[in-house]
């Protein structure tokens, strides 16, 4: 049964008034904080959005173009709502827009009353106000740009009519650079008044001695610039992913003389000799066994990350090329077969395994695991089901949290998922008579996956000691140290952590780095790769106890965001799914929507869990449980609605909400989301 969601007759609604901009500080403004009363005749669109969201980073790439086409009507203010402790302060959030790039304005909301004046659920999530200053568009998720550029064509043509629309340059591009802090904090413009690009300082610079940069399409080729990955050739030149200069950056074994730069530094797509090819925020990174690369004819893998793709480099001749993917981000559907036929999600991380005889991928943008086979030229699904969160078992059964690390011991591949401040593994049991083996292990290849540290979505912190009370902070990488322990890049902690899978202890054993994000090792030792820093650091082993290093027992944190409170028993669960202007729901092969339920702990709902095809449900959650998170992934098909038109153009929209709740007598009775649409009023 299709549920009544459909847009061709919707209901009047009554008119919501968008809640005043307010917060810490503004960066791209020229000096002065916006309000929407002085951006009255703009339509002004709201990216709800947090620097560690991969699924922001894909929005921060689909407005681009929106920006363009209408940038005389259209103003794009960033609100920054940190999910983690450490992404609620300025420099983070500095840095986040010199390291994206990030030209439009933005606006920090460390307290979340922004989030919760707009009754946001999710990151991202996108909010229209039109001219007068009325919310009259909602959308959570990424993938909205096409239906975000008809809702806005729709209102520049009605407000057009109305003489209520002010086309023209916006007052932030005309606005002068005071050099002066604003009246909520410290602007972070260049020197012209004009937002700082992608791959520039934004006022920030946390290493001494590292010029300051202020063009917009000023680079730092003869450095490093927030830097991810790094690997060490058997001859000792370090490789570095230089994720903005867009490009991979070759260091003699003194980790510090630049050799050779593999990209121009400049973003894009481009393969070909060294000194021309082109990539797009590059991340992980690894070396080929010499026998592999001497079939495929190149020696390091390269996650592209931001181009969805896979690429190549044959260390003899400089020469790059793509390996898988096709450029497109992966949406729906298959995501297995030829290689060069595949959409990818962000690519965050790669890692040779020769227990699987392929390349690990760390899927980050759909929270999965991918086998990439050089020989065959394959790409094929290996672990994880796209729900974001933290469940171990089967590979094929695992929720993943946008894994951002991987690092091989032997038969056991470790991981950190970014989201679940969790460090994790994989490994084979065998078949189904063996310890820990089900019937779901035997069909995912005999491969189980298994949590060391970490809780859940919403819970981190900077906490030492036995592996199942310790807790992280949003780690981005991962190595195998000499000693055979575990090193964390703990990033958001700024620390470098140790698991001892010996004794199932945590200690931490460097702290007050510049947002940790790799680790090279090397004959003379560790080096960290301190992206915020733009370097490379020597890692000190020593330790001050017998688990090596220090112990700190820092208190646990939970997200800037307020739990839903509900009532125990009966609560009615509704997604808003409108199609865009022009567009119907499809039901021609079935249903056209779908909604998936679940809970961590899985206590917590009695009832209602599950799949179905109706995005309006009732479910019931215990009494006996405080707190939870419910776990709702809704999809909707909806295909151009002009008869005349023979293939209609037809997209699937999904979206993952991870909402924490508090159960307590009294508390709502309802919850609804919205996944795109207009708000009740």
């Amino acid at each position: 049964m299709t549920p009544d969601v459909s847009v061709e007759q919707p209901k009047p609604r009554a008119r919501v008034r968008a809640p005043e901009l307010t917060g810490d500080a503004w960066w791209n403004t020229g000096g002065e904080p916006l309000t929407l009363a002085g951006l009255r005749g703009k339509i002004v669109l709201l990216d709800f959005w947090t620097s560690g969201c991969v699924n922001c980073l894909h929005v921060l790439d689909e407005l681009r173009p929106l920006e363009e086409e209408f940038a005389d009507v259209l103003v794009t203010v960033g609100v920054h709502s940190p999910k983690f402790a450490h992404e609620g302060g300025r420099d983070s959030v500095a840095a986040a827009v010199a390291r994206l790039g990030v030209e439009h304005p933005v606006v920090s909301d460390p307290d979340m009353r922004l989030w919760q004046e707009y009754a946001v659920k999710a990151w991202p999530t996108l909010v229209v106000v039109d001219p007068e200053g009325y919310v009259v568009h909602v959308a959570a998720g990424e993938g909205h740009g096409d239906a975000l550029r008809r809702v806005i064509g729709d209102l520049v043509a009605l407000h057009e009519r109305n003489a209520t629309l002010r086309r023209g340059p916006n007052a932030l591009d005309r606005a002068p650079n005071t050099g002066q802090p604003n009246a909520t904090g410290q602007d972070h413009t260049t020197d012209q008044g004009r937002p700082t690009g992608r791959g520039q300082a934004s006022g920030q610079d946390r290493t001494a001695g590292q010029p300051h940069a202020t063009g917009r399409t000023a680079r730092r080729l003869d450095g490093l610039w927030f830097p991810s990955r790094a690997v060490v050739t058997a001859e000792g030149r370090v490789l570095v992913a230089d994720a903005a200069n867009h490009s991979i950056a070759e260091f003699a074994s003194d980790a510090e003389t630049l050799l050779r730069r593999f990209g121009d530094g400049e973003r894009g797509a481009v393969d070909g000799a060294f000194d021309i090819a082109r990539f797009a925020e590059p991340s992980g990174l690894t070396l080929l066994p010499t026998h592999i690369a001497e079939q495929v004819g190149y020696h390091l893998l390269v996650a592209d990350t931001a181009n969805h793709l896979l690429r190549a480099i044959d260390l003899r001749t400089g020469a790059v090329r793509t390996v898988a993917g096709t450029g497109r981000q992966w949406r729906d559907g298959d995501d297995s077969g030829a290689a060069l036929d595949v959409d990818l999600t962000s690519p965050w991380d790669v890692r040779w395994w020769d227990t699987v005889g392929g390349v690990v991928v760390a899927m980050a943008g759909n929270h999965t695991l991918s086998l990439f086979d050089p020989v065959e030229a394959t790409v094929s699904r290996f672990a994880g089901t796209t729900v974001e969160g933290l469940r171990d078992g089967a590979a094929t059964e695992a929720f993943f949290a946008q894994t951002s690390g991987l690092a091989v011991d032997g038969d056991r591949l470790w991981l950190v998922d970014a989201e679940t401040s969790a460090l994790r593994y994989v490994e084979r049991v065998g078949d189904t008579g063996d310890a820990g083996a089900t019937d779901k292990t035997a069909e995912s290849g005999g491969f189980v996956v298994r949590t060391a540290v970490g809780q859940d979505l919403f819970t981190f912190g900077h906490r030492d000691g036995a592996a199942d009370t310790a807790l992280l902070q949003h780690p981005l990488g991962v190595t195998v140290l000499p000693d055979g322990s575990i090193g964390v890049a703990d990033t958001y902690n700024g620390a470098v952590r140790r698991f001892d899978p010996s004794t199932g202890v945590v200690t931490t054993l460097a702290r007050d780095l510049a947002e940790p994000s790799g680790f090279a090792v090397t004959d003379a030792g560790v080096l960290v790769v301190e992206s915020a820093a733009h370097r490379l650091s020597p890692l000190d082993l020593g330790g001050d106890d017998e688990a090596g290093g220090q112990v700190v027992d820092g208190a646990a944190l939970v997200v800037r965001r307020p739990p839903t409170v509900l009532a125990p028993g009966t609560v009615r669960l509704s997604v808003t799914f409108v199609p865009p202007p022009g567009d119907k729901l499809d039901d021609r092969y079935g249903p056209s929507t779908r909604l998936e339920v679940s809970a961590s702990p899985p206590e917590l709902l009695v009832d209602g869990g599950g799949a179905g095809t109706e995005l309006d449900r009732v479910v019931t959650l215990s009494s006996d449980v405080e707190s939870g998170v419910l776990q709702v992934v809704a999809q909707a098909a909806s295909c151009s609605s002009d008869e005349a038109v023979e293939h209609p153009v037809c997209r699937i929209t999904r979206q993952d909400w991870g909402v924490p709740v508090r159960i307590e007598s009294g508390g709502a009775a309802g919850l609804p989301l919205v996944m795109a649409g207009t708000p009740a009023g």
